[in-house]
């Protein structure tokens, strides 16, 4: 057995080939099970909580892959990146949503001048990025909860209503003042991208790495229904808006996820673009009843506060994904579970195991 690592260490064993195991950007329990995506696949890992190694306080291991293709009819190419950034589990279904931006080619030290001016003029869209989705979590035989493309109980995966080039919500956004105009530029150079998304029923939360606005940090908040075998924007409530914008002070920093505990909703946030720089959790008290009577298209919200700051790396170890422990799993304070980007030497064990945090917070 590998040596154990601080106390704080929580030990991800990924089987080998595993579609997820390294940038893990997006994570959600079911009871002892721990599903996480990650931002250069199409696909869903299962991870079971086993015996923890020495002084740590959680393994996840005997991982399974779902692979979207199986459970969808993806809008890109069954192999094409989905760049999954944000997860959410509620009422039995497992969400997922991409990214939605484009990507722009990256110069290499192996390429000349005139080869790398090219490249870094070159952006594209990967079709799977637009996705948003939900997935039916089905208990197998074993007990083991499992993503399926349709359930015993007649529920069905879907997707939001789109192709490889737009989708329902892109469209809204298209037409938005502030985001339209960023639409156009990729997600790492502060264009659009989409990295958190929280769940309360038919409603959901969208956080925005980017665009930030003058220092101000974006939630677009939806609501979706099904209609036939797709899911479809509808006003948030009769003869209301299709979307609603909540601009948070977060000091510059961009969402990099979201996650409700009760009534609060806590905001794992951290450079827009590919910067090395601070990383925090704010908490925005008393959230969720706000949204629910909110009539503002658009509004802001400055009155946050800093909960936890986190460690980062030179190019490595970006926290991407938080997401709350199960009750009673830990005693004491309520802890949340960080996963990183990019994980370093110091997070790594190996090609297919892999550390997060276990942090807590008031």
């Amino acid at each position: 057995m590998p040596n154990a690592r601080a106390a704080n260490a929580v030990r991800l064993e990924f089987a080998p080939g595993a579609l997820v195991h390294a940038n893990l950007s997006g994570a959600a329990f079911s009871g002892d099970w721990l599903w996480v995506v990650g931002d250069e696949a199409c696909g869903v890992d299962r991870l079971r909580r086993l015996d923890p190694v020495g002084s740590e306080t959680f393994r996840f291991g005997e991982g399974c892959d779902f692979p979207l293709k199986d459970l969808l009819d993806l809008p890109g190419a069954d192999d094409d990146e989905a760049d999954l950034e944000g997860m959410a589990v509620s009422d039995g279904w497992l969400w997922v949503v991409g990214s939605h931006g484009l990507k722009r080619k990256n110069a290499k030290e192996d390429r000349d001048h005139t080869e790398n001016a090219k490249r870094l003029s070159k952006t594209s869209l990967d079709g799977n990025r637009r996705l948003l989705a939900c997935l039916p979590i089905e208990t197998d035989a074993s007990g083991q909860p499992c993503l399926v493309r349709e359930a015993k109980d007649g529920r069905r995966a879907l997707r939001l209503k789109g192709d490889a080039m737009s989708n329902e919500l892109t469209r809204a956004l298209a037409d938005d003042p502030h985001f339209g105009p960023y639409m156009a530029i990729p997600g790492k150079d502060n264009g659009l991208d989409i990295e958190g998304l929280a769940v309360d029923g038919s409603r959901l939360l969208l956080g925005l790495r980017g665009p930030v606005l003058r220092g101000w940090s974006a939630l677009v908040e939806i609501a979706v229904e099904t209609r036939g075998d797709q899911l479809r924007l509808v006003p948030l409530e009769e003869d209301g808006p299709l979307m609603r914008k909540h601009f948070l002070q977060l000091e510059g920093l961009g969402v990099r996820d979201l996650h409700f505990s009760g009534d609060d909703l806590y905001i794992l946030a951290g450079p827009t673009m590919v910067l090395d720089g601070e990383i925090r959790i704010f908490k925005w008290a008393g959230a969720k009843p706000l949204l629910a009577t909110n009539r503002e298209a658009a509004r802001f919200e400055a009155a946050l506060t800093e909960s936890v700051s986190l460690p980062h790396g030179r190019g490595i170890n970006r926290a991407e994904a938080l997401c709350k422990l199960p009750p009673g799993l830990v005693p004491g304070k309520p802890g949340w579970l960080v996963l990183y980007d990019a994980p370093g030497a110091d997070r790594k064990d190996g090609e297919y195991t892999v550390f997060g945090d276990l942090v807590r917070h008031d």
